[in-house]
């Protein structure tokens, strides 16, 4: 076995022993609500084995830039997803300027499914973005908050977003309206008014739709029609969307992996590799619109396109 396979290995092991008694029955706190700050105890000496285990556990976040950087995750057979344009973000790369990204959303923005929080998608996206960009200021801040849909986040948005003065939120929203049988015509109108908001202070935009998952199946029909509207409202507001539905879809129809490879057991939530997979193609769509805004084109150009595969 390789090194890199060894390492690879012991991290997955350690991860999972470390990480598996701790894992939360219900949505942690959001990364944005205020926690009282408490002093652990003091631990006691460890041993041999203790040492060894925190040997481990170096070397695998050592490694983790080159484990978890890129994992073996095929686009979807249709091709890339054009995001739509990105000015603002791609303005202030070319100039040199910090890059504050929003991701706001429910629980999986917030992460819930995935064994550390470095794994989570804004995460995920932040270590993308900065290994691309790597002379730029690029903070990724996580706004999601478990259980929400469009009502509560419409009562936070001034608060977590617009007042952050973004310059790129990705807004993820539906798939509790779906859950909660909420008639998806008025998550869209909230929606919409939450589009006009964003656009007012000068951010670019992009929405994420819901995940094809099997409790989200469970109401079908809801979700197609979420998953439409959600669409259409984009089309005609000109906002980028990422299609997360259908890329999940192409996971387990056309790809032929089964749910427990990507979605933990609640049938709901992504796992480590669901966030990982869904991070990267979302990074890649937003490295390719902001290399089309940069060349001056406003339209997927499908040799720039072949031209960026090759390097990913």
């Amino acid at each position: 076995m390789s090194k890199f396979r060894t390492i690879a290995a012991l991290a997955a092991i350690t991860l999972a022993s470390a990480n598996a008694p701790l894992r939360a029955q219900t949505p942690p706190p959001a990364t944005t609500s205020s926690q009282p700050v408490t002093t652990a105890p003091a631990e006691a000496p460890k041993g041999l084995a203790g040492k060894a285990i925190d040997k481990v556990k170096d070397a695998a976040l050592a490694a983790s830039d080159t484990i978890f950087g890129r994992v073996p995750c095929r686009k979807p057979k249709n091709g890339p997803h054009p995001m739509g344009a990105l000015p603002r973000v791609a303005g202030r790369l070319a100039a040199g300027k910090p890059v504050r990204i929003i991701a706001f959303g429910s629980s999986s923005t917030q992460g819930y499914g995935s064994s550390r929080p470095e794994f989570n998608y804004p995460n995920r996206l932040a270590a993308q973005l900065r290994r691309q960009y790597p002379s730029a200021d690029i903070a990724v801040i996580n706004q999601g908050i478990g259980g929400e849909d469009a009502p509560e986040m419409m009562k936070r948005l001034k608060t977590a977003v617009l007042d952050a003065n973004p310059d790129l939120v990705i807004w993820q929203v539906g798939t509790n309206a779906i859950v909660r049988n909420l008639d998806p015509a008025e998550t869209a109108k909230l929606v919409d008014e939450g589009i006009g908001m964003i656009k007012a202070v000068n951010a670019d935009l992009v929405l994420i739709d819901p995940q094809f998952s099997p409790r989200v199946q469970e109401r079908a029909e809801g979700a197609g029609k979420m998953v439409q509207l959600l669409h259409k409202i984009a089309e005609l507001r000109k906002v980028g969307i990422f299609p997360r539905f259908d890329v999940m879809r192409e996971w387990h129809e056309g790809q032929d992996m089964s749910f427990d490879k990507f979605v933990i057991a609640d049938g709901l939530h992504m796992n480590d590799w669901g966030y990982a997979c869904f991070a990267q193609l979302l990074g890649d769509d937003i490295i390719r619109s902001v290399g089309q805004i940069k060349l001056g084109a406003n339209t997927p150009d499908p040799k720039a396109e072949q031209q960026a595969n090759k390097g990913m």
